[in-house]
C-alpha cells in the first residue's frame, strides 16, 4: 500500500503551496483573528497528517487511519491540485492573451475554447520546462528513489515554484500583500511567505495579460473604425462593420504569422 501511494503523492510535491513556510509566520502575532493576519498551520502540523495518511504502517495499530482515509485525503489533494498548479504557472498569462487575440479577431468561437485551452497548457508546459525539471531532478526523483524525505520534497519544489513566481512578479505588487498581511517586510523577494507570493503573482499576471492583449487589440480595432468610416461613407449603414473587416483581419494576422509571433512572445516574455 504505501508503495502505490508514494506514487499517488509524486503530484502533490508541485502543491507546496499548502504547506507554508514556517519562517513565513514568526512575524505574525499569535492571537491575531483578523484576514490578514489569520493562524496559518506550520510545517510540523501539515505534514504530521501527510504522514499518517502514507506511513501508516510506522505507527501503532491503534493509530492507525484506515484505507478509504488514506484514499479520500489523497484524492481531495489532486483534485485541487491542477487549480493550485494553474494559478502558480505561467498558464494564466497564456489563455488571458490566446482570449484577447479571439475577441480582437471578432472570429467568437473559433478557435474552439478547447483548442485555445490546448495551446495554453502546452506553451504552459514548454515556459515552465526549466523550472520542472529542477523540481523533477531536486524533489521528485530524491523522494521516488527513498533519498529524501517528503517533507524535505514539499520544501524544495515550494521553493523552485517560488522563485519563478517571484521573477515574475512586480515589486509594486509583491510589497502591497506584504503590507495587508501584516508581517515584517523581507530582507529580499526570495524571503516572502509563500500565501503572500501567490496573490502577488497572480495579479501581476492580471495586469501584464491586460497590456498584451490592449496591444494586440490595436490593429484590428483601427481595422474596424476604417471599415465602419467606408461603410458610413457608402451608405451601407445597415451593414455589420465586424462581418466586412473580419476577412481583413485574419489576411493580417496570417500575412504577419500571427500566432507564431504570438508564440514566441509569450514564451520568450518568462525569460
Amino acid at each position: 500500500m504505501a508503495g502505490k501511494m508514494r506514487f499517488l503523492l509524486v503530484g502533490m510535491l508541485l502543491a507546496a503551496v499548502l504547506v507554508p513556510f514556517a519562517g513565513a509566520a514568526e512575524g505574525d502575532e499569535a492571537g491575531q483573528s483578523n484576514v490578514t493576519n489569520g493562524t496559518m498551520p506550520s510545517v510540523p502540523q501539515v505534514l504530521d497528517v501527510i504522514d499518517k495518511a502514507t506511513a501508516a504502517e510506522n505507527l501503532e495499530e491503534d493509530q492507525a487511519w484506515s484505507g478509504p482515509i488514506k484514499m479520500v485525503i489523497v484524492f481531495a489533494v489532486l483534485a485541487i491540485l491542477p487549480s493550485l498548479l494553474i494559478m502558480m504557472t505561467s498558464f494564466t498569462r497564456i489563455i488571458i492573451v490566446l482570449s484577447f487575440v479571439r475577441r480582437a479577431l471578432s472570429t467568437q468561437n473559433i478557435p474552439p475554447t478547447i483548442a485555445i485551452i490546448g495551446l495554453a497548457l502546452f506553451l504552459t508546459l514548454f515556459t515552465m520546462a526549466p523550472t520542472f525539471s529542477q523540481v523533477n531532478e531536486k524533489a521528485i526523483q530524491p523522494y521516488l528513489n527513498e533519498d529524501m524525505e517528503f517533507a524535505d520534497a514539499m520544501t524544495l519544489t515550494g521553493e523552485s515554484m517560488k522563485d519563478f513566481m517571484i521573477r515574475q512578479t512586480r515589486k509594486n505588487d509583491l510589497k502591497l500583500f506584504v503590507q495587508m498581511s501584516g508581517i515584517e517586510p523581507p530582507e529580499s523577494p526570495e524571503d516572502v511567505a509563500m500565501h503572500v507570493a501567490i496573490p502577488a503573482f497572480i495579479i501581476s499576471e492580471f495586469r501584464t495579460a491586460f497590456e498584451i492583449g490592449c496591444l494586440l487589440f490595436i490593429p484590428f480595432l483601427l481595422i474596424d473604425l476604417v471599415t465602419a468610416s467606408i461603410l458610413l461613407s457608402a451608405g451601407m449603414m445597415m451593414l455589420p462593420p465586424a462581418m466586412i473587416s473580419l476577412p481583413f483581419k485574419l489576411i493580417l494576422f496570417i500575412l504577419v504569422d500571427g500566432w507564431g509571433l504570438l508564440a514566441k512572445s509569450l514564451s520568450l516574455s518568462f525569460q
